[in-house]
């Protein structure tokens, strides 16, 4: 059996539940965390609390004979502590049948919601520019200026020319590209991305969504280098491509302890663009 493309996860989020996906390039489907879903059915934001339910509640359908546990697939999910676990996840069609079997005045307007995200990831994959528009309209939204967004945007597409380079070269998606943006980081920073996100006081926030635009340019610095001396060197699998990582990351921590000298200002912040901190300022 071909083994499936999946792209990194991704977090949708239903209401003021966070929920886990995973998207299947090939059959062009998301799959969902289950337990996630779970916890927004029974408003419960205790991703421990949501994964006892569905257990018990998989552990009944099973003893029913229903063949929903069945098209559950197991895959890679980040969980709060960062770190990669199996989950059980389903595609739209699966999960409207366990959503049937949860009485929950959240079950409509959850189907409701799993249609359109799932529609709109067709759209973009029609029409990319798509996408890239809803990105930018959602970070207007949020407050950030036109220039941390062209800068947030260029970024990401720094990022992604590493990761398709990891991913052509034997890199396995999920821990390793984890770990070795880690080591990027801790190269350029001097802080693992747990410490940058503690310095900023995030939690499961996405860490380049609160960078400073100055934080994103030496963040693309060092993705930039890794990306290059790898195709340099070409390196291939998880081991070899720690070594560019590590140069990648130093190029960036010596223009960036270059210009903390002439400037007398450290690049890293604990700024953030979090609600709470905008509405204590006013």
């Amino acid at each position: 059996m071909k083994k499936k493309s999946l792209s990194p996860n991704q977090l949708a989020i239903f209401e003021n539940f966070k929920i886990r996906r995973v998207f299947d390039e090939q059959k062009e489907i998301w799959y969902f965390s289950v337990a996630d879903v779970v916890g927004a059915l029974i408003e419960q934001v205790n991703p421990i609390i949501a994964g006892n339910y569905w257990r018990k509640l998989k552990q009944r359908l099973k003893e029913e004979g229903s063949q929903v546990v069945t098209n559950c697939h197991n895959l890679k999910m980040q969980a709060r502590d960062e770190k990669f676990y199996n989950t059980d996840s389903a595609d739209v069609e699966t999960l409207l049948r366990i959503i049937q079997t949860i009485p929950s005045k959240k079950a409509e307007p959850l189907k409701l919601w799993l249609a359109k995200v799932g529609y709109e990831r067709m759209q973009e994959m029609s029409d990319p520019e798509m996408g890239i528009n809803r990105a930018r309209e959602n970070w207007t939204k949020h407050g950030r200026s036109p220039k941390w967004i062209q800068q947030r945007m260029m970024g990401q597409e720094t990022r992604n020319k590493l990761t398709d380079y990891w991913n052509e070269h034997d890199v396995k998606k999920g821990e390793e590209f984890a770990i070795l943006t880690n080591i990027i980081h801790q190269e350029w920073s001097d802080l693992s991305v747990r410490e940058h996100k503690s310095i900023k006081g995030l939690k499961t926030q996405n860490l380049r969504d609160h960078m400073s635009e100055a934080e994103l340019i030496f963040t693309a610095l060092a993705e930039l280098s890794t990306r290059q001396i790898a195709e340099t060197i070409q390196a291939k699998g998880f081991e070899e491509n720690k070594i560019p990582a590590k140069r990648g990351g130093r190029i960036a921590k010596n223009a960036r302890k270059a210009l903390e000298i002439k400037t007398g200002q450290s690049i890293i912040s604990g700024e953030n663009f979090l609600l709470s901190n905008k509405s204590k300022k006013k």
